[in-house]
């Protein structure tokens, strides 16, 4: 029926059960695109557009069997401070950027990357996230609606304090019934979606027995209209393109982690592959469109593709089911909507915020003490304190740092005389002075210097046997160092026999021109034919002399 490989033996039963999980999956979605349109900075309408439109290309065209697409807590942060520091215009071109970013990501198959993104790195931004959004809430649950919005953690804890004396006791109230529906469902019920429960009881006691009291939708944005977004392309130019590039970059660095983390829970889930690159065509062409019809940056939901799973989905067919399934509320229900407190709102985050914060791993890691525990803390700490891509960037050059550390020192260097060496066949004549030198490990910037300084009491007219059997790279820093000894040993009358040379090293010498030059004969794939070799050239002389 259909060559999507996805769609592999689709039936009318398979129809059946993702209408199914595709309609819970829309009840689930449905407050989440709210609050995360109203926490990243824009009208809530706008979360809803993003999940009607980029949920609906993400599951058509995406690489993922099972993947749900649309706002994350994860850009909350990230598209907050944009929107702060450019305003929502911005937003709309720096989402259309990364979209193309990420198409091109796609195109040129860098989406194996996502398995090189250190896990420390990617534990500590995620914690850091949740932390900003936990926080990011505490103003709308004590009903603080009016307060400036700051684009760092540490200015929006001082906006905080100052206006803690207008705390609204209803706005608590409204807000502890929608945290404590949401817990007990969640325990008790899991089947009921808690949030779209706790949003609803929230609503009707508020409106029941404190009517006006508390901030809603309707009496901060005035309502959110029931009809299809308009077309509208942002007013682009080049200074504002090169403006919002690194924002860009971030929105589409971001969003293809997490899509890509999504789609591999979904593979382990459902025991499925998902195929990264279409994945990442699928995430930049959504991106692309939904900008065009006002919506925010999208990507893979890692809690709705569990809960799509969860309740029986067999194809795609689930998201986009979930994405028509909003479109038909929107289109509706809207004005219902218009009357949740605001501080209902701020639960549904906390909750959100709570479950993504990886905390036992966050704890595991800091138990190591060790280097990834100096990564994690940093990437944390940065992406809390200044924002995610310094985060990111942060941990990642740590990341690079304690590697080339560790892989220097994982560098050994034995030098042994050949009669020494308990396992040749072949054993030195008396005549004839041979070292050889065992070398284990990378052979790279990190640890060039200290190979060079291990042999520079190298005697002169000896045979040196460099012993690289487990010698798996060569950089050009390497080679470099390896020039160098070429030419040591030949000023010293030495003569140098390799053995053991594995395929990169090899290439990298070739491209080089050290085979030739060195000659082919000194290369050896034993070191016993290099010994051998050595005893040799040490008896032409001794044969001469008779």
């Amino acid at each position: 029926m259909f060559k999507d490989g996805r769609f592999h033996a689709y039936t009318i039963q398979s129809f059946h059960k993702d209408v199914m999980a595709g309609i819970v999956v829309g009840v689930v979605a449905l407050p989440l695109a709210l609050a995360f349109a109203i926490a990243s900075g824009v009208r809530p309408e706008y979360g809803l557009y993003t999940t009607i439109i980029a949920g609906f290309i993400i599951s058509l065209l995406g690489g993922s069997k099972y993947q749900i697409g649309g706002p994350t807590g994860a850009f909350v942060p990230l598209l907050l401070g944009i929107v702060v520091t450019h305003g929502y215009e911005s937003l709309l071109i720096a989402g259309f950027m990364a979209g193309v970013i990420l198409t091109c990501m796609g195109i040129f198959k860098l989406g194996n990357l996502i398995h090189y993104m250190p896990r420390p790195v990617t534990i500590g931004f995620t914690t850091g996230i949740a932390v900003i959004i936990f926080s990011g809430q505490i103003a709308a649950f004590l009903g603080l609606h009016q307060l400036k919005k700051e684009s760092t953690f540490l200015l929006q804890m001082k906006e905080l304090i100052n206006n803690l004396i207008h705390v609204n006791p209803y706005s608590i109230i409204t807000a502890i019934i929608c945290l404590i529906t949401i817990l007990i469902t969640t325990k008790w019920f899991p089947k009921l979606p808690g949030a779209l429960v706790g949003l609803i009881l929230s609503t009707l006691v508020a409106t029941l027995f404190f009517p006006g009291k508390v901030a809603t939708i309707g009496t901060v944005y005035g309502g959110i209209p029931n009809e299809w977004p308009t077309f509208s392309f942002p007013a682009f130019t080049l200074e504002k393109g090169i403006e919002l590039f690194i924002p860009a970059v971030a929105i589409a660095m971001l969003g293809g982690i997490e899509s890509l983390l999504s789609a591999l829970v979904a593979d382990n889930m459902g025991n499925t592959k998902h195929h990264s690159n279409r994945e990442l065509i699928g995430q930049g062409i959504a991106n692309m469109v939904t900008p065009l019809f006002g919506g925010i940056p999208a990507t893979g939901a890692i809690a709705r593709t569990a809960t799509n799973i969860k309740n029986g989905a067999q194809s795609p067919v689930s998201g986009i089911v979930h994405s028509l399934f909003v479109l038909l509320v929107l289109l509706a229900f809207a004005p219902l909507a218009s009357q949740i407190p605001l501080s209902s709102m701020a639960p549904v985050l906390m909750f959100v915020a709570w479950n993504m914060s990886e905390r036992n791993e966050f704890v595991h890691i800091l138990k190591s003490k060790s280097g990834d525990a100096a990564v994690l803390l940093l990437t944390f700490t940065l992406t809390v304190l200044t924002d995610l891509t310094l985060g990111v960037l942060g941990g990642i050059g740590l990341s690079v740092i304690l590697f080339v550390i560790k892989m220097s020192k994982a560098l050994i260097i034995q030098p042994q005389v050949a009669s020494d060496t308990a396992t040749l066949k072949v054993k030195s004549s008396p005549h004839s002075h041979v070292r050889v030198v065992h070398v284990e490990g990378p052979l790279f910037f990190g640890s060039a210097k200290r190979f060079m300084s291990s042999i520079q009491d190298l005697p002169d007219r000896q045979t040196l046997v460099l012993c690289m059997n487990h010698v798996p790279y060569l950089d050009a820093t390497g080679e470099a160092i390896f020039a160098k000894l070429v030419e040591k040993c030949h000023k010293q009358g030495n003569t140098l026999l390799i053995s053991g040379l594995n395929d990169q090293p090899r290439q990298v010498l070739q491209r080089a021109g050290w085979m030739r030059k060195i000659g082919s004969e000194h290369f050896f794939s034993q070191l016993d034919d290099a010994l051998r070799f050595a005893e040799q050239q040490a008896d032409i002389p001794q044969r001469a002399a008779r």
